[in-house]
């Protein structure tokens, strides 16, 4: 038979285990979330720079078109 201490033992280390459990998962998930959020984020970023080079591009484009030729 067990006694009272080794019940309440067992009791607290059977909820430091699932407590540990519990909060690694909860961990994991976060971590998750945070680089799904950085990757996202940076994919936003280069979306809005390569946006920003594509008219910067095209406003050079639509300059040496609308120049007047040279003649010689």
């Amino acid at each position: 038979m067990v006694g009272p201490f080794e019940s309440g033992k067992d009791t607290v280390q059977e909820l430091t285990e699932s407590a540990a459990n519990h909060i690694g998962n909860i961990a994991t998930i976060i971590t998750g979330a945070v680089r799904d959020i950085a990757r996202e984020t940076g994919d936003w970023f280069t979306d809005m720079i390569e946006m920003r080079e594509a008219a910067q591009r095209a406003k050079e484009d639509e300059t040496r078109l609308n120049k007047a030729p040279e003649t010689d």
